[in-house]
């Protein structure tokens, strides 16, 4: 079929060489107009298999939200959640520092003194008795000028003794390190609380 067209198309082209040497130009009604069509390519039948193999599609929104949507999920809504900063009532005053703090948490400023306390008695503890684990006996820290309670030999039995070279600290109480009293209960009464 297509060498049947350039067959053709030689002819043609000699036809008009023929009458360019007898007329000068070529008359416009013999003008010849060739399109060769070529063909394309079958396209290939795929799946989505194909274009994602073993990734996982994800689902993406078909809609923008709403201006109203945005804020309410940024902002909450006076009904369900108000997520808007709203400032806070029960600030008290620590009775032992002065620095502020929630009513019904610790005042962090004497935590702070609290837990650099605990860290230098866990230092001295690992200098003295070094690696031993787990520290199974009672450990017992002595500052300055203390000395140790009359107790019968066998109370100090097994027990080891950390002697801190400062004084003791007024916050810091000798029943702090003590062990309670009080024996656990087994009752499963709930008491009230709140009680005016």
């Amino acid at each position: 079929m297509i060498s049947r067209v350039h067959h053709l198309k030689n002819i043609i082209k000699n036809v008009e060489k023929n009458i360019l040497q007898i007329f000068g130009l070529p008359p416009r009604e013999l003008a010849l107009a060739y399109t060769y069509e070529k063909r394309l390519p079958e396209p290939k039948k795929f799946s989505i298999k194909d274009i994602v193999g073993d990734g996982i599609l994800l689902a993406v929104p078909k809609f923008r939200r709403t201006v109203e949507k945005r804020l309410k999920r940024k902002f909450g809504s006076p009904e369900y959640t108000w997520k808007m900063l709203v400032p806070k009532t029960n600030i008290i005053v620590c009775n032992s520092c002065g620095h502020y703090h929630e009513r019904g948490h610790l005042c962090a400023h004497c935590y702070k003194k609290v837990e650099a306390e605990t860290k230098e008695i866990q230092d001295k503890i690992q200098q003295k008795l070094g690696n031993q684990k787990p520290i199974e006996n009672d450990v017992i820290v002595l500052y300055n000028g203390e000395s140790l309670p009359d107790q019968p030999k066998e109370f100090w039995r097994g027990k080891r003794i950390i002697e801190m070279k400062k004084d003791r600290p007024q916050w810091f109480s000798k029943n702090l390190l003590e062990k309670t009293t009080q024996q656990p209960s087994e009752s499963k009464d709930v008491k009230p609380t709140d009680l005016a």
